[in-house]
């Protein structure tokens, strides 16, 4: 169901949200955190169907702000969506024009579920500083999507210098899988020392960085990053020891081989992670990151380019 509110206001939004209740019974109860999604003026429906994917596993009520800033007058455009409309939440855009979009945080307030965590995620360009950004401040969780950035290596380095508790990005996400084969893989004998990394990927992916920056700040050995223009995303890691290289190597993004010394070549399902799956993933979780924190300000230091 969906219900289109022009002209309206924040009061009128939670009149409407409480008779659709009353009609349609405990459809806007459950709801375990809020989701606060800052489109800065994109098309919005992506990331709506991601968090309505994600909701199925999460129930919450998901607050899309659309903004407008280039228009004279001050209005505020809104819409309920509910039922098959909205996954296992309630989804309310704001499309405030005017005026209203340089004020999110007094937009969004009285909107808010009570006594509920409260998560921002931003899928396209990122504030200088998040937790500074009037969203950011209100939430215990803040999610970034460097990938979806003009510059992301510019921008990743950005978000090291004002990285605060809390903070995460999809972009690290996207790494989850490489990183759990990784470690187990190291968690078997041989246990040598790993003298050198080789990291390749597409030029400008930030996931490519971040496992770079994480084995670097992990294993405090040297690591090369290849870049190579219109690859899928992470494509090979080499790990160079004594008794022979450990190679993880997905040229088409889809399936991986695992390489080893003494040992049969293996197999592994590795696809390119979808966003509904990155965004669930985080929505699990509202502690802070500390390994991402430690990769992010210190692993991308140890890289030498």
């Amino acid at each position: 169901m969906i219900i289109d509110l022009p002209g309206t206001s924040t009061r009128a939004i939670n009149r409407r949200l409480v008779k659709a209740r009353d009609e349609g019974g405990a459809v806007a109860l459950g709801r375990v955190l809020t989701l606060i999604i800052d489109v800065d003026g994109r098309d919005a429906e992506e990331a709506i169907e991601a968090a309505n994917d994600a909701s199925r596993e999460h129930p919450c009520r998901v607050i899309v702000i659309a903004e407008d800033t280039t228009a004279d007058e001050s209005r505020l455009d809104a819409q309920i969506r509910l039922g098959g409309d909205a996954g296992a939440s309630e989804v309310i855009v704001l499309r405030p024009v005017g005026a209203l979009a340089q004020h999110l945080d007094t937009l969004v307030m009285p909107l808010l579920l009570p006594d509920a965590p409260i998560v921002v995620w931003w899928p396209y360009e990122i504030p200088q500083d998040p937790a500074q950004h009037p969203l950011g401040r209100m939430a215990q969780r803040r999610i970034t999507d460097s990938t979806q950035c003009a510059k992301p290596g510019e921008v990743l380095r950005r978000l090291a210098q004002v990285y605060a508790e809390g903070d995460t990005d999809l972009a690290w996400t996207r790494a989850t899988l490489w990183r759990g084969l990784i470690a187990a893989t190291l968690d078997q004998p041989p246990y040598e020392q790993v003298q050198r990394v080789v990291v390749s990927g597409e030029s400008t992916h930030p996931s490519v960085d971040l496992i770079a920056a994480w084995l670097a700040q992990s294993l405090r050995c040297p690591v090369d990053v290849e870049r190579i223009a219109d690859a899928p995303a992470i494509t090979t890691v080499r790990l160079e020891r004594a008794s022979g290289p450990i190679v993880l190597d997905r040229p088409d993004g889809k399936t991986a081989a695992l390489i080893q010394p003494d040992q049969p070549e293996h197999r592994i399902a590795l696809p390119i992670r979808q966003l509904r799956e990155c965004l669930a993933e985080e929505l699990r979780r509202l502690d802070a990151d500390e390994v991402y924190g430690e990769v992010l300000q210190k692993g991308l230091a140890r890289l030498s380019s």
